[in-house]
């Protein structure tokens, strides 16, 4: 079986790879395996030296590497080296911090000594997907690895160019051979190599739909796992917002990738007594976006990553407007060749409809219009999701109180948008999944939390 890389903004061949077979990809897991036994005793300091190179490297090659994202999957050059600056961030900040995060906690007891400590537990399996394609890897791989893991990586299908070369830089970074490899296989072969033995946990990054399945399988095996699933994420726009900042804010998040991250700014929930004047601004800023070759700098939004899924956000589009939603920008396939789809507006949103109910993921706002602060909360939280969420109020007092006690996400935001901070826990609760990355939390998910007691 091959895997075919296209490129989503003409729909051309850009290279053909061949597929792992079942045995081949059982192969590799071992190797990895026995690459961990060794890796294991490796120090800090080792594996603080092998991740700054991988960081210097992803510098280096960051045009480069922005340039397979925007071939392989439509990302605008400018984003793509935007996210590989933020992964050489995550390298370094492990890289700085993991032995203090890691370090023995002493407890005190009726002991003579007792303490916690925290020790690697192998090779962890990583699904990810293609929106961001080396962010969504480093920022799982960079504490697995300063933990004393090893992993192997099954990456989206539609981006085997990016998962091959985040593989050469961990092996130019001079880690040791096989710690980490890419398996380049089908999604059904997931099922079989989290049979595997040798593979201890997992990790995934995608949709509700491959989250479950995975949680599923993982859980009969007794194996752990952390999953980021998608989000729908609200911005409450409250009567006592800086507009202006509140509409570029919207805009920026919701575009961002071409709206294909499931922490974009999806829902716009405003106070009715605002909503003219704010949807006036964001009609204007979204219909300024250049959309076009994600190769070149002045694009602000590429292609969708494939066909099916532009179609699938098209639909959505249409089923909403049927619905009684009203489309005031965009909403139309354009002509010619790609997967393009203009930034688009919804008004009139209700429950019921797929912009209310469902994750669009790609150029569209969902605008909901509210009451008070009050429907504003009930409408946010009335979602099967729980990623991120944002409030905009100069009353910066009440936005917190909103923000830490009433809104149902793993990260709210008071006046900015949400972002993921290799400093910060990252994660959602509902359909968003469980478990975090990212900060002292993420580094802990995978590893061993042994007590040792001496009396």
């Amino acid at each position: 079986m091959n895997i075919s890389s296209i490129n989503p903004a003409n729909g051309r061949l850009l290279k053909t790879y061949q597929s792992h077979t079942a045995a081949e990809a059982k192969a590799k897991i071992d190797q990895t395996h026995t690459a961990w036994q060794s890796y294991r005793e490796t120090s800090f300091n080792n594996r603080a030296e092998f991740l700054k190179n991988a960081s210097g490297i992803l510098s280096e090659r960051k045009q480069e590497l922005a340039e397979l994202m925007a071939l392989e999957m439509g990302k605008p050059i400018n984003q793509g080296i935007a996210e590989i600056e933020k992964c050489a961030g995550v390298c370094d900040f492990y890289a700085e911090n993991a032995a203090r995060f890691l370090a023995n906690e002493e407890v005190k007891t009726e002991a003579g000594k007792s303490y916690v400590t925290f020790k690697p537990v192998g090779v962890i399996l990583a699904v990810m997907p293609w929106n961001f394609p080396f962010w969504q890897v480093f920022r799982f791989l960079s504490p697995a690895l300063m933990a004393g893991n090893c992993a192997v990586l099954k990456h989206a299908s539609n981006v085997p160019g990016c998962a091959l070369a985040i593989e050469e830089i961990i092996k130019d970074s001079g880690f040791p051979e096989f710690v980490f490899q890419s398996l380049l296989v089908d999604s059904k072969a997931v099922d079989t190599i989290l049979e595997n033995e040798y593979i201890t946990a997992v990790t995934l990054t995608g949709s509700v739909a491959a989250g479950k399945k995975v949680a599923e399988k993982a859980g009969s095996l007794l194996k752990k796992m952390v999953l980021e699933l998608g989000g729908s994420d609200a911005y409450i726009v409250l009567e006592d917002a800086d507009l202006e900042l509140a509409a570029e804010t919207c805009v920026t998040s919701r575009l961002l990738n071409g709206g294909q991250s499931c922490i974009c700014a999806k829902r716009f929930i405003v106070v009715e007594k605002v909503q003219e004047d704010f949807l006036k601004r964001v009609k204007q800023k979204m219909a300024d976006q250049t959309m076009g070759d994600p190769l070149s700098e002045s694009t602000d939004i590429g292609p969708q990553a494939r066909n099916d899924l532009r179609d699938e956000l098209h639909k959505q589009v249409l089923e909403s407007i049927e619905k009684g939603a009203i489309c005031i920008l965009g909403g139309e396939i354009p002509a010619g060749d790609g997967a393009f789809y203009p930034p688009s507006i919804l008004t009139s949103v209700k429950k019921g409809m797929p912009a209310y109910d469902e994750e669009l993921f790609g150029p569209v706002a969902s605008v909901i219009t509210v009451r008070d602060e009050q429907e504003a909360i009930r409408v946010a939280n009335d979602t099967v999701f729980g990623l991120g969420a944002c409030v905009f109020s100069n009353d910066v007092e009440r936005a917190e109180r909103l923000a830490a006690e009433k809104l149902e996400a793993g990260s709210c935001f008071v006046n900015a948008f949400v972002r993921s901070d290799p400093r910060l826990p990252f994660g959602g609760i509902k359909q968003s999944g469980f478990g975090r990355e990212l900060g002292v939390y993420g580094i802990k998910e995978f590893v061993n939390i042994k007590t040792v007691y001496i009396k």
